[in-house]
């Protein structure tokens, strides 16, 4: 039992957090200074490339061809890779601490949040890990969903609108629920 207590009492926020470099900080600081003035204010679609220049300013490899929209929230544009018409929707939450890449013709929709990072929790220190999100061509991500660290979602896949996705989704299927699960194939006419 003393050794239990000991155990919880190691835990605390100084041996617990992870520690980005200064660089890292600084840049997070003035990215997220920047996009309230140079990104945020610019909805209307009419500055879509205006939009894509300030994130490949910023170290995103995004095409031109690429939609993002003006309140999707971004952690770090330098761990963000768009393909053509590619697209984030409206308050999408992209927490790329890791990499996250979304291919040709995928739709991220309205309000689904990709987390590319988590803890390990059967570590006392509890370290942050970062593991890259990868979304596959053709790829529709519908509303309020969420997508873990290390996911890779299959070419023309589906994942349902506030599905919670913790484990590679096969090409060409459609799943929903929390956590997500097989629903069917996706069949195009």
């Amino acid at each position: 039992m003393q050794q239990l207590k000991m155990d919880h009492k190691e835990l605390n926020n100084t041996n617990t957090r992870h520690k980005f470099s200064k660089k890292n900080k600084i840049k997070r600081g003035v990215w997220n200074i920047l996009s309230i003035i140079l990104f945020r204010p610019f909805k209307l679609r009419l500055f879509k490339k205006w939009r894509v220049f300030v994130l490949r300013m910023f170290g995103a490899k995004v095409s031109w061809k690429a939609m993002v929209n003006a309140d999707v929230k971004i952690w770090a544009p330098w761990n963000l890779v768009m393909g053509d018409y590619a697209c984030l929707g409206p308050k999408v939450d992209c927490y790329n601490q890791g990499l996250i890449t979304i291919k040709d013709n995928a739709t991220i929709s309205q309000k689904t949040y990709l987390c590319a990072s988590s803890h390990d929790y059967t570590k006392k220190s509890h370290p942050l890990f970062l593991a890259p999100i990868v979304i596959e061509k053709k790829v529709w991500v519908a509303a309020g969903a969420f997508i873990g660290p290390g996911v890779t979602v299959g070419e023309g896949a589906v994942v349902g609108a506030k599905a919670a996705v913790f484990k590679n989704v096969e090409a060409w299927s459609v799943v929903g629920g929390n956590p997500a699960k097989f629903i069917k194939k996706r069949n195009l006419e």
